[in-house]
């Protein structure tokens, strides 16, 4: 198991320029760094991937930046934008050597309405047929898919670990499997810990995050149940704080985060990194 962060706690677009904070991330204790890719030009990939060897980092995943314009579920231009820029993201994570591509892919982050039980159908049909063209391809790259339950502020189309499941078994790739985040957990699951023995071998990824997006540990989850549930499916794979603040603006209004959370936010990375290795470890 090895321990990352994702780099919107400091920085929104990551670019060249953000590798400044490898440095600290080596420093407090990380293994391995969360690189959402808003868009293929904002990074020179083998830039990227010396600035990480030279402080003994991988990069473990790159995050899908799903918003306006890309949407599987969308208009026409909305989808092929969606399934472009997808495409060149599994052949940057090739170029990092990163082994997952993941988030919402399935749909634009914050579409969140009522639409008929017909519509929704269709809607899971064109989604599925999208990810299985995307895990063909990711095959052939040799990488993986995981996809992200949100909660139901920020989609009305996957939020639990059950729908998550049903998606990958209707798509049928090896190449497919689930991120669980503690704090659309808490927000959609009855039981947390029994949403990660329900993914067992299927869980990719994994996202831990206070409940208020703030520091692991500093919050109510139970961590304990969650620590026993990761080490009853012998999930061995990164564990990743995403957490946000208010200084990165855009995306603090894309998560809604309206105040200071936790003081300092590198302390959401130092005390909770040190937190996570106590729990799981």
């Amino acid at each position: 198991m090895r321990f990352g962060i994702n780099t919107f706690l400091f920085t929104s677009p990551f670019t060249n320029e953000s590798t400044k904070h490898f440095k600290d991330f080596k420093a407090w204790g990380f293994q391995s760094v969360e690189i959402p890719l808003e868009h293929e030009s904002h990074i020179d990939p083998g830039f990227v991937k010396s600035e990480l060897a030279k402080h003994s980092l991988v990069c473990c995943a790159i995050g899908c930046a799903v918003g306006p314009g890309r949407d599987l579920r969308g208009t026409r231009e909305e989808q092929n934008a969606c399934l472009e820029y997808i495409h060149h993201t599994i052949d940057i994570a090739v170029m990092l050597e990163c082994p997952t591509l993941l988030g919402p892919i399935y749909s634009s982050v914050g579409r969140a309405e009522f639409v008929p039980e017909k519509e929704r159908k269709a809607q899971w049909k064109l989604v599925a047929g999208h990810l299985k063209r995307i895990c063909r391809y990711a095959e052939k790259k040799r990488r993986k898919i995981a996809l992200e339950p949100l909660n139901r502020f920020e989609t009305d189309f996957m939020k639990t670990c059950a729908q998550g499941l049903r998606m990958i078994e209707d798509v049928g790739s090896p190449a497919l499997s689930l991120l669980l985040d503690t704090f659309h957990m808490n927000i959609e699951e009855k039981d947390p810990a029994r949403a990660i023995r329900q993914a067992g071998k299927k869980l990719g990824h994994f996202h831990a995050c206070g409940c208020d997006r703030g520091t692991p540990g500093s919050d109510h989850i139970d961590w304990d149940r969650i620590s026993v549930a990761l080490r009853r499916i012998g999930y061995k794979g990164d564990v990743v704080i995403e957490s946000f603040t208010p200084d990165v603006k855009v995306i603090a209004k894309a998560a809604s985060i309206w105040r200071t959370i936790e003081p300092n936010k590198n302390d959401i990375a130092m005390e909770g990194v040190k937190f996570l290795k106590r729990i799981l470890k």
